[in-house]
């Protein structure tokens, strides 16, 4: 039997482009100018880093500074305010006796008007029954 043949095309080859790798400098000694502005440059970030942890502990310190006059002062404020509440109970308590006894002062008044009243009434009563009895003798007479 015969037998087909399969008919292939071929593609044509497509090349990768080749990647070069980057040249490689040789390491040589630093010149003496690199080690120079390396070194400088080195003293320099110490002198920054030495420089800002010296700011670092001056503001803690003013920060505990601050803080403990803070405190102080908050103190200071309570102990005033203490105080003052003191005078004013003081104060509150003069009132609250001078009320009192304004108040028994006002009772007392009221029980000596209540017994002059009733004295006065007594005596008026009093006065009218002599001249009713004044008057029944007359007529009686």
């Amino acid at each position: 039997m015969p037998t087909a043949k399969k008919s292939t095309t071929k593609k044509p080859a497509t090349k990768k482009p080749a990647t070069k790798k980057p040249a490689t400098k040789k390491k040589g000694a630093k010149s003496k100018a690199a080690k120079s502005k390396s070194k400088v440059a080195e003293n320099k970030r110490k002198a920054l880093t030495k420089k800002l942890r010296e700011d670092i502990k001056t503001t803690k310190d003013a920060l505990k500074f601050a803080k403990t006059a803070a405190k102080e002062e908050i103190k200071l404020a309570k102990d005033a305010a203490a105080a003052e509440i003191d005078v004013l109970n003081e104060q509150l308590k003069a009132v609250l006796k001078r009320e009192q006894a304004l108040l028994k002062l006002g009772e007392q008044k009221a029980k000596m008007m209540l017994a002059a009243g009733e004295r006065w009434e007594k005596s008026q009563i009093a006065k009218i029954k002599k001249l009713t009895t004044k008057k029944r003798r007359k007529t009686r007479k």
